[in-house]
């Protein structure tokens, strides 16, 4: 069975990996190098804090590229690292699983929530 210590370096990944937008932002690399602006359009409720503070964490683990364009004004473009695209299998497998799940997640929840209803 797995346990995780508090300062288990695989712990420590997962988080940085398997939130909310990290996972978005491989998603989109996915589809090629992306600028900032680009990737912040299709994460439609992300900040602009949130967005920088992803892709550095992603750039630090070494999934994430990041080259500055010389264009005026400069821009930058972010990419999928070849550590990066290896996550890529395991995700798409995490994406149908979801998909396919949605209906008895729903359901679940709406008899969980019936339950709690009833008291």
């Amino acid at each position: 069975m797995a346990h995780f210590h508090a300062e288990c370096p695989t712990r420590a990944l997962f988080d940085q990996i398997a939130d909310k937008w990290s996972i978005m932002i491989l998603a989109v690399l996915e589809q090629g190098p992306q600028r900032f602006n680009t990737i912040r359009r299709a994460l439609e409720g992300v900040s602009q804090k949130s967005l920088t503070q992803t892709l550095r964490r992603l750039e630090r683990n070494g999934l994430v590229t990041r080259r500055v364009l010389a264009t005026s004004p400069v821009a930058v473009e972010y990419a999928l690292s070849p550590l990066g695209e290896t996550l890529i299998p395991p995700f798409r497998a995490l994406y149908h699983w979801v998909k396919t799940s949605i209906p008895a997640v729903n359901a679940a929840r709406a008899a969980f929530d019936a339950r709690q209803a009833e008291g």
